[in-house]
């Protein structure tokens, strides 16, 4: 086909369709794709219903049925914009019932918080010796790095490098108690949280294999936390929506009267 006859043909297609070819191939390329097993547990389910957290719970563990433990995450569409600094929403939580998920902590740390950190389980602890290690294998293969405030001028030279992954006081990997945050991390007890760009938060609360009780226990722990880390900048509606899902599964949404006053009794 000539170079006038593909021009041809894509004009027709943007009266057709108001897109061209290109743009109607990526926005195909584009759109999720689904397991038949999905779409076969997701085809009876009214995707506009709410759920109260106890019928949401249940229902998600019922619609678990991987050959793994899948994790039960929740996603919380908040009313902020965190394209402006003040409205920032970051922390974390200790759920009384942990993630079920085990982590690999690297500790940046000199003398006794280096002991402590070591006693407490971490995997790699070090000073000048792990900045070197981080800078030659180009990142750390770790899942969250901690640190001792008197150590972060050293670890600032890695920001470039480590990005996301930088320990940040407000995330609470910043501590003169080391020790006692790599303990709450490797007992699968302390999750972070930070908004997306889209004003949502994912987080886990448990897995499948949890009772409805305690992922119950986990979830609201956590939602206090994020009502609590409201910016004062943040106007209007602040829990705007919130849904829970497994690894695998449809998500739910919840009724956010009903939570309101679950969090009020708790």
């Amino acid at each position: 086909m000539s170079d006038t006859e593909v021009s041809v043909v894509e004009e027709e297609a943007v009266e057709k369709t108001g897109l061209s070819t290109a743009a109607r191939r990526k926005q195909k390329s584009s759109r999720r794709r689904h397991s038949q097993r999905y779409l076969a547990i997701s085809k009876p389910l009214n995707r506009s219903q709410v759920y109260t957290l106890d019928e949401a719970l249940t229902k998600v563990k019922e619609l678990s049925k991987t050959k793994f433990d899948e994790t039960i995450d929740i996603a919380v569409n908040l009313g902020v914009d965190p394209r402006h600094g003040d409205q920032m929403v970051r922390g974390t939580a200790n759920l009384p019932h942990g993630t079920g998920k085990s982590r690999t902590v690297w500790v940046f740390a000199r003398g006794e918080r280096a002991k402590d950190a070591e006693a407490a389980g971490a995997d790699v602890v070090g000073a000048e010796d792990l900045v070197e290690r981080i800078q030659k294998e180009g990142g750390a293969s770790c899942d969250i790095l901690v640190a001792a405030p008197d150590v972060m001028a050293l670890v600032g030279r890695l920001g470039p490098i480590l990005k996301q992954k930088m320990p940040n006081p407000k995330a609470g990997t910043v501590s003169p108690n080391v020790g006692q945050v790599v303990r709450d991390i490797k007992a699968a007890t302390r999750i972070e949280y930070r908004v997306d760009k889209n004003g949502i938060i994912h987080a886990a609360v448990g897995k499948a294999s949890f009772s409805v009780e305690n992922t119950r226990e986990n979830f609201l722990v956590l939602l206090d936390a994020l009502v609590k880390a409201k910016p004062s900048a943040s106007k209007g509606k602040y829990l705007k929506k919130v849904s829970i899902s497994s690894t695998m599964g449809p998500s739910l949404s919840l009724d956010l009267p009903e939570l309101q006053k679950l969090m009020e009794r708790a």
